[in-house]
This record gives structure tokens, C-alpha cells and sequence, in this order.
């Protein structure tokens, strides 16, 4: 069990186009009546947070990186921390962020003698829901994804009835119903869109179908085609090629298609070929938000257009940035519900004994003190 009394510090992200707050000042509020909380200069004003609400909060700002590492022995940050920002984090302190995945992140800050609390690993059980930052920023990323696609297509979404004549709606077809699918699916619908669902998970067409959208599937699907936590397993070349069989037949009546099939710790499942994107229409897109972790669209390049035959193919790789002040709130929400499930009277508590931690961390504290002295 590893015990500190806690203070909360809250970095400014420095990686590129990272607009988004880990913390804003609605759980600075909640915090502060707990444990300290010191927030660095400036660290919310992409998200349009300034450093006044901080302190009227209950925050003290203070100017640097290196003043919040000197004041706070619990770090929280949104992105995974670069090799610079590990190499100067004194050892000991509890570091919470995204890069609980990235091998790279892991081994430098055990080696660096850091409790490093990944995000990406927090358990799916129910009572750590409300910590799944994944889940909150892929609500985001999906609605995003369809006005980001929207304004790349040469048609509108909805049906529109005027004296000049009528306008049918968009064909938009979302492939994977995660959260982030299922957001893509219900705010193309709202925008008054005709909307397909596509998924080798069975009880994924239920959802589909819940939100007014027709299930499309490959012929092989079964009840066996999820695994543990929720997510499709991987497919074998034969249920791939199924599946890409499948989806290509359906792409030229699309105007718009958002990809985000993704597997953890996995590269993401190509699903749309180059010939897929040939057979849609001119003036069609399709935005993959796999993009990150390899794309299922054989089109896509990470946070770059592509234009192929007249269809324009994107792969941001951080839509939630751009909408930093809710996507904050809701990231926030988030870390304030670890650190109130994790401080007890005070202090930072790390404990064998609770399966969060010890998937946050990937291995019980107690290793992890052991290894550090």
C-alpha cells in the first residue's frame, strides 16, 4: 500500500494542438474542499478557463511546470506525458494520465521511480464508469465526427422541401457501434440524416436499430463475436475479408462514412480497401477516427485530408479538442472521480487490494515500491 498526503497539481498540456483542461474549476471546487489543488498558469485558457475561475474555485495558480512538481505529489495531465516532461516529474509522485497503453510511457516512468495511473486501462466494472475517460471523449469524438464530415460532402443531411424543389436526405453509414458510433449515429440522425449501423457484434444491432438506424452485418456474425469488456474480438482473414465484402457493397450509396472500429492494444481492423473508396460517390466522405492507431480506411493518414477520385478521406486523430470546454468538463469529471475514489481523509491511497489501482498502474503498488528502492 503506498500512502501520501495528497496535493493536487494540474499541468498545462504541451503537446501540439492539445486544447483541452484535465481538470476545470467546477471539480477544482469539489476538490479543493478535500485536499489542496494548485493549478499552473494558463493551463485552462485553450478551453477558455482562465486562471481567475481557478482561484475563485479554491485553486492556487502557480507560474511553471516546475513550480507545480515542487508543490503537488499528485500530477494529472491529459495527454501521455512525453520523455521530457517523465524526466524532470520527481520520482515518487503519483502521475495521472492518458499512456497507459504507449510501452514507451510505461517503462520510463516506472523507471523513473513514478506511480503512473494510465487512463486507458480503468477497469470496465461498474463502479468505475464514471473514471472512463475513453468512453466520456469518444461521446465527443463521435458527434464531431459527423459535423466535421458534413462539411466535406457536396450534399446536405436532411430532407429539405422547398419551392425549388426537394433535397433527400444524406446516406451516412457508421462503421462500429461503440460509443463512439453510437454518438455518430444519433446526432446524424437528429441532423435528419438516413442512417446505417454497421457491426459484427451481435448485440451491437440492438443498439443500432434502438437509435433509428438500419443494422447492416456480415453473414458470419454471431453471438461470439464479442469479447471480454465489451469490444469485437479480433476477426480471422476469412471473417475479415466478410466483413470488407460487406461494407464495400454498401459504399457507393453513401455520402458519408465515420469509421471507429477499434481493438485495445491492437492495431485497428482494416475494413474499407482502397477499391472501397473508388466505388463511392464524388463529393462523399469518410472520416476514420481509428486513425491514430493505423485507420480502417487504407485511404487514411493520421490528421491529414486525402482527396482519392473525388472523395475526401480524414483521419483526426484529437476531435475532442475541438470542443476543449465540454470535452474538459466531462474529462474532468472523470479525474475527479478517481482522485475522490482514491484519497482517504486527506491522503493519496494506493492499495494491493483495489482492482482500480492496480489496472490503472498495471501491477499492485506494492511491486512498483519494491522495484523503486
Amino acid at each position: 500500500m503506498i500512502v501520501q498526503a495528497a496535493t493536487i497539481g494540474v499541468l498545462k498540456e504541451t503537446h501540439a494542438g492539445e486544447r483541452r483542461v484535465s481538470v476545470t474549476p467546477n471539480d477544482v471546487r469539489r476538490l479543493a474542499a478535500r485536499v489542496p489543488v494548485v493549478v499552473q498558469q494558463g493551463a485552462g485558457a485553450s478551453a477558455f478557463f482562465s486562471d481567475q475561475d481557478y482561484e475563485t474555485a479554491g485553486a492556487r495558480i502557480v507560474a511553471g511546470a516546475g513550480a507545480v512538481h515542487a508543490t503537488a505529489n499528485v500530477i494529472v495531465k491529459v495527454r501521455a506525458p512525453s520523455m521530457a516532461e517523465i524526466a524532470v516529474c520527481p520520482p515518487g509522485r503519483v502521475l495521472v494520465s492518458l499512456g497507459g497503453r504507449d510501452d514507451d510511457v510505461v517503462r520510463a516512468t516506472r523507471a523513473r521511480g513514478l506511480y503512473h495511473l494510465g487512463l486507458e486501462r480503468v477497469p470496465r466494472i461498474t463502479r468505475a464508469q464514471s473514471m472512463d475517460v475513453l468512453s466520456s471523449q469518444a461521446t465527443i469524438a463521435g458527434y464531431a465526427a459527423v459535423l466535421l464530415g458534413s462539411a466535406h460532402i457536396g450534399t446536405l443531411l436532411p430532407m429539405l422541401t422547398t419551392a425549388a424543389g426537394t433535397i433527400r436526405p444524406a446516406r451516412v453509414l457508421v462503421v462500429g457501434a461503440g460509443v463512439a458510433g453510437l454518438q455518430a449515429i444519433a446526432t446524424a440522425r437528429r441532423l435528419g440524416a438516413l442512417v446505417f449501423g454497421f457491426d459484427i457484434r451481435l448485440a451491437a444491432g440492438e443498439q443500432i436499430q434502438s437509435l433509428g438506424a438500419t443494422f447492416i452485418k456480415p453473414d458470419w456474425l454471431g453471438a461470439d463475436a464479442e469479447a471480454t469488456g465489451g469490444y469485437a474480438r479480433p476477426q480471422s482473414e476469412d471473417e475479415q475479408a466478410s466483413a470488407i465484402r460487406t461494407l464495400t457493397e454498401h459504399l457507393p450509396e453513401m455520402n458519408l462514412v465515420i469509421t471507429t472500429a477499434q481493438i485495445p492494444g491492437r492495431p485497428a481492423p482494416r475494413l474499407i480497401e482502397a477499391n472501397g473508396v473508388a466505388v463511392m460517390p464524388p463529393g462523399s466522405a469518410l472520416v476514420d477516427l481509428a486513425a491514430e492507431s493505423g485507420g480502417n480506411c487504407a485511404c487514411t493518414r493520421p490528421d491529414q485530408v486525402v482527396i482519392e477520385g473525388g472523395v475526401t478521406v480524414l483521419g483526426p486523430t484529437n476531435l475532442p479538442s475541438a470542443h476543449p470546454s465540454d470535452a474538459s468538463r466531462l474529462f474532468g469529471g472523470n479525474i475527479r472521480s478517481l482522485i475522490e475514489h482514491l484519497v482517504r481523509d486527506k491522503d493519496m491511497v494506493l492499495d494491493d487490494d483495489d482492482e482500480i489501482a492496480v489496472a490503472l498502474l498495471a501491477a499492485k503498488p506494492s511491486e512498483l515500491t519494491a522495484a523503486h528502492t
